[in-house]
């Protein structure tokens, strides 16, 4: 049920004396979208009856078909911090739904609900908790972003070598006063890299969490004369931005995955759930890891993972178990990064864990061995493959996965496939600086 009635909206509305109501959504690819109305078409919004052209934006409709309506979801209520108190703006994320009233199936957010009614159907609610990197850049001349940091601080450091304290802090606070609760905020390995963390929650909430937090990082960044980027992998011989990935099913109050009796304390659900997400991760990868940029990330060295295995010790694997027990059982997935669509991603990840459950997958033995350390013929021999090495190879095993297939439904997958098939190309056929400094001296 919902915290707020339209009448409460309404009311909030006009005690914060809001101006501007910006309605919320996301495309295919994971962009921002919005539709501004004065604080006079706020009713008209609540009732259901803004409508958009839905034909310009990424993977939405033809142009025969553009017409979009707009369902704010009163619960994403909230005022942006950053703007005048006295000509407030606020935002809603908003469902988009066709004229005839059918949820529209080229919708992340849709697709996310329908993963998350099917494990409801099984009996559980899904919580997720991610950890998203950043990074903060100097800006140009001109405002333009550029890859030089400003700071030469590591992991954990304090001011003044973290120099993005202050803007962190910043973020932290336009955060919470959008209701977050803020866990960690703290600078990461490589300089310039940054990272908060946010309570879990369920994972719609937390996926229309992640896209405010984006968008937040980068308008706050800017104030501060920064530039936010979660791209992947920005510089070369440095770590590139993970997004970890923490989830945990629930059944009737109670961790789903926490056995006391079972193997590292894991139920078979947990066991079943992990085995489903390891056999469907080469697949989804193209989900989770969308940009040519993001293998960049997925090679040896700099702690993103590669291999397609488990552990409930060390951090080499695909998935890490967290130590804590009790209500606090969950699976890490490391491979995901910032780039990604939450809703898609977290969708196509626990339809993988859920196709687990339902067949009874068992995981191979927990990897407790350093990977990167074993040689390609001991990682043959513990049946442990890689993830793919680039977009091309990725949407390839996309293609040919039908369960993470239906967890996006034909027309997201369509889209996407063709969105990231142009992307791909447009990448092989440019001629690149790396090759110029290699070769144009040689041959």
């Amino acid at each position: 049920m919902s915290r707020y009635s339209k009448e409460d909206i309404i009311r909030l509305a006009k005690e914060s004396n809001v101006r501007f109501i910006r309605l919320q959504f996301s495309d295919i690819l994971g962009i921002v979208k919005n539709v501004a109305i004065p604080v006079s078409q706020l009713e008209k919004a609540l009732d259901n009856e803004i409508m958009f052209d839905g034909s310009s934006i990424e993977g939405f409709t033809r142009i025969e078909e553009s017409d979009m309506n707009l369902r704010p979801v009163y619960d994403t209520w909230a005022l942006f911090p950053w703007k005048p108190r006295e000509a407030a703006e606020a935002r809603l994320i908003c469902d988009v739904y066709r004229p005839n009233g059918e949820p529209f199936s080229g919708d992340p957010r849709f697709v996310l609900k329908r993963v998350l009614e099917e494990a409801t159907e099984m009996g559980y609610t899904v919580n997720t908790g991610p950890e998203c990197e950043f990074f903060l850049f100097r800006t140009g001349p001109e405002g333009e972003p550029t890859t030089k940091t400003h700071d030469n601080a590591g992991y954990f450091d304090l001011a003044p070598v973290d120099l993005g304290e202050a803007t962190r802090r910043d973020i932290v606070i336009a955060l919470e006063e959008m209701g977050f609760e803020v866990e960690a905020s703290h600078h990461e390995v490589a300089t310039g890299q940054h990272e908060i963390d946010f309570r879990y929650d369920d994972a719609l909430t937390t996926a229309d969490r992640v896209t405010t937090f984006k968008f937040v990082t980068r308008t706050i960044a800017q104030q501060h004369g920064l530039h936010a980027t979660f791209m992947p992998k920005p510089i070369f011989g440095i770590n590139g931005s993970g997004m970890h990935t923490h989830i945990s099913l629930f059944r009737d109050g109670e961790n789903a995955f926490f056995d006391p009796t079972g193997p590292y304390q894991l139920s078979e659900v947990a066991l079943h759930f992990i085995a489903g997400v390891l056999e469907h991760a080469r697949a989804f990868t193209a989900i989770t890891n969308p940009l040519v940029n993001s293998y960049k990330r997925l090679v040896p060295g700099y702690e993103a993972p590669v291999y397609v295995s488990w552990s409930a010790q060390n951090r080499s694997a695909l998935i890490r178990v967290p130590a804590a027990r009790g209500k606090a059982t969950r699976i890490e997935l490391r491979s995901p990064d910032p780039s990604c669509n939450p809703y898609l991603a977290f969708a196509v990840i626990i339809k993988a864990g859920l196709d687990g459950i339902k067949r009874k997958l068992t995981p191979p033995p927990s990897m407790d061995r350093n990977i990167y350390e074993m040689t390609k013929e001991e990682r043959r021999s513990a049946g442990i493959t890689e993830l793919p090495g680039s977009l091309a190879e990725a949407i390839d095993l996309l293609e040919q996965d039908k369960v993470v297939r239906d967890a996006l439904g034909d027309h997201v997958l369509n889209h996407f496939v063709a969105a990231k098939r142009i992307e791909w190309d447009l990448y092989r056929t440019q001629v690149h600086r790396w090759e110029l400094d290699q070769y144009l001296g040689v041959f």
